[in-house]
């Protein structure tokens, strides 16, 4: 039985995450451009502290990354998912739904009440995780994205806490 352990981010984790970040890029869930090789996982906006990280046998095979919704005081009590990530090698070890309860137990220790996040409309492996996970859709931005040549929905869903 693999051992799976989801913990928070340190800085010695910057390497293996933009390793990892590099190796999953996929038009399927990204709108962003492929990391650069030497590019930095964390950043000014976004280090070890808004990131778990899975680790399957001692390797970083995972991370979410999670954050407030906006720096609003009024939005203060919902969290956000803001990037959900495995490599190959680990699908269908339960890594991702590991993130996700981790997630959700982060998310009510720092007394939110809310959870949310964006994916894609194409990709239909993580929207259907989500849902497994008591997600729901939201909302829906059509046509928000123009990807390899081709329109894609947002899909915004939320859960509560």
């Amino acid at each position: 039985m693999p051992d799976l352990r989801i913990r928070p981010a340190t800085l010695a984790d910057d390497g293996p995450l933009a390793r990892l970040d590099r190796a999953v890029w996929s038009p399927l869930h990204a709108v962003q451009p492929r990391p650069e090789p030497d590019e930095p996982f964390f950043t000014e906006r976004s280090g070890p502290e808004e990131i778990l990280v899975a680790e399957l046998d001692g390797a970083v095979v995972g991370y979410l990354r999670l954050g407030r919704a906006t720096s609003l005081a009024c939005n203060a009590h919902v969290r956000q998912i803001q990037g959900l990530a495995v490599a190959k090698e680990a699908r269908g070890a339960g890594v991702a739904r590991a993130l996700l309860r981790a997630a959700r137990d982060e998310a009510r220790r720092q007394g939110a009440r809310r959870l949310t996040l964006r994916v894609l409309g194409h990709n239909t492996p993580a929207r259907a995780l989500y849902a497994s996970e008591g997600f729901a859709v939201e909302g829906i931005l059509p046509q928000e994205f123009l990807l390899e040549g081709k329109y894609v929905d947002d899909v915004f869903m939320g859960r509560p806490l």
